[in-house]
């Protein structure tokens, strides 16, 4: 089986809706999407998910399933030591990172005193229930680190959904911290993150990522990738800093 993770395009945040320049990524998603045999696409709920759907269902002929637990992952909230109020759980400074030792522990993360205090891993856990009965109702049900082969298959599935969400998947098929890649990667608006099942042995698949944000559709179209979502190379840098009091 192959899963397609794709984040919507750029978006317009106001409106929940997409840019200009991000309808014309939905559009260079689709011409990518067109030849594809996808078996089932599932979206999130927000309006910027669904606009960048729309081409690529229409090229392809098909509908969506609409998912709640899709959505962008924002409604888990955390207390950070250096922010008034509570923010979203993986916008998190560097030296603060530095001080959690076991951040990028796959089960260490989940005993940092800021994460259990927090609503995080409630909403994480149900994200990945809901993940894995989606992969079960395709044939394929967890079992440890894997995945039990129960109706082997060549099926492709496509998530349309988030930056943030995205990464709370990846973990979750990948078996490490979250953090490892809100951290330390980001996927472009209409990017696609290709993962496939791995049966090596009889009854018992893995999940390998072959590609994560790839942008080779945006490129074929002439257009440069989105900044959305990554933060300033350089401090100096009259771009996103984004959680840092003296350059916001």
């Amino acid at each position: 089986m192959r899963i397609l993770i794709i984040r919507h395009g750029d978006p317009n945040y106001e409106i929940d809706g997409l840019t200009e320049r991000g309808k014309n990524e939905a559009d260079a998603l689709a011409l990518r999407m067109k030849n594809e045999k996808v078996d089932a696409l599932y979206c999130s709920t927000l309006g910027r998910a669904r606009l960048t759907a729309e081409p690529t269902l229409k090229a392809l002929g098909m509908s969506a399933e609409y998912c709640e637990w899709l959505r962008e992952f924002g409604y888990a909230k955390v207390k950070l030591p250096y922010e008034d109020d509570t923010t979203i759980a993986w916008d998190l400074l560097p030296e603060f990172v530095n001080s959690c030792e076991g951040i990028y522990s796959p089960s260490g993360w989940r005993e940092l005193d800021f994460i259990k205090a927090s609503d995080l891993l409630t909403h994480y856990d149900a994200v990945c229930r809901e993940l894995d009965a989606v992969l079960k109702r395709h044939g394929y049900e967890r079992g440890g680190y894997n995945y039990k082969a129960i109706r082997p298959n060549h099926d492709t599935i496509v998530l349309v959904c988030h930056y943030g969400i995205t990464a709370v998947l990846l973990s979750h098929l990948m078996n490490c911290s979250p953090y490892t890649f809100w951290q330390n990667a980001v996927t472009l608006t209409t990017s696609v993150t290709t993962v496939y099942t791995e049966e090596r042995e009889e009854g018992i698949a893995s999940m390998r990522v072959a590609s994560i944000g790839d942008l080779s559709h945006l490129y074929a179209a002439g257009l440069e990738p989105s900044f959305s979502a990554r933060f300033c190379e350089c401090f100096t840098d009259d771009t996103r800093h984004g959680g840092d009091p003296n350059k916001k």
